[in-house]
């Protein structure tokens, strides 16, 4: 089988819901020697993507979303072992993350921190409804390098910004990096409210963490 059969393989177990699927896909990748980080983000990360794509739509709705969730899992839980982590690195960069204050969508917030994870970063998953002073706190004890914030809803954008103002206001602006993403947001949005970056999708988002440690 090859490797473009097996990568559609997953993104499609995870669009369609299929479990068993996924796990089949992902351990016949595992078998032909994919490389396991290449499987997740084009194959398992994909098919979530899409099925995002289609809750924008309102073709999917929340129980949908949690079984595509469930099937991408199935395929991370085969994947994730066979992950090539550079165990050379001094010290990982640590990011904080979570869904601010107003919202409770946390879909595509944990495929961000599962991306993430997979590209070696050492994650602080705060969860969903954070307060803006929480993000600050979390970052300035666990001594993050990168704060990341998500929402997808419109009423909570104003308490990203209050994130940013409260770093300042305390004068650690400078010791993070703070990136947005969700489907209302834009860059032009970010640096509106004095954030570093902005990325549309958890694919975006790995990359951008990897070029500002870069």
């Amino acid at each position: 089988m090859s490797k473009e059969i097996i990568l559609q393989g997953l993104a499609d177990a995870v669009l369609e819901m299929e479990e068993d699927s996924a796990a089949d896909y992902a351990n016949q990748a595992v078998e032909e020697g994919i490389d396991a980080y290449e499987a997740i983000d084009k194959g398992l990360a994909a098919g979530m993507s899409k099925a995002g794509d289609l809750f924008d739509e309102e073709e999917y709705f929340i129980p949908e979303l949690l079984l595509c969730a469930d099937a991408l899992n199935a395929g991370v839980d085969i994947l994730k072992p066979h992950i090539k982590v550079d165990l050379s690195a001094e010290k990982k960069t640590k990011i904080v993350i979570g869904v601010i204050e107003g919202d409770t969508h946390d879909i595509g917030k944990n495929l961000v921190k599962l991306l993430m994870e997979a590209g070696g970063f050492e994650i602080i998953d705060l969860g969903r409804d954070v307060p803006p002073q929480n993000f600050v706190d979390a970052a300035v004890e666990e001594e993050a390098d990168i704060i990341a914030i998500s929402t997808l809803m419109t009423t909570s954008m104003l308490n990203m910004a209050k994130v940013v103002d409260l770093l300042v206001a305390q004068g650690v602006r400078d010791r993070f990096k703070v990136i947005l993403g969700g489907g209302p947001l834009s860059q032009s949005y970010a640096d509106k409210i004095g954030a570093d970056s902005y990325a549309a999708n958890a694919s975006d988002a790995l990359r951008l963490v990897q070029r500002l440690t870069a």
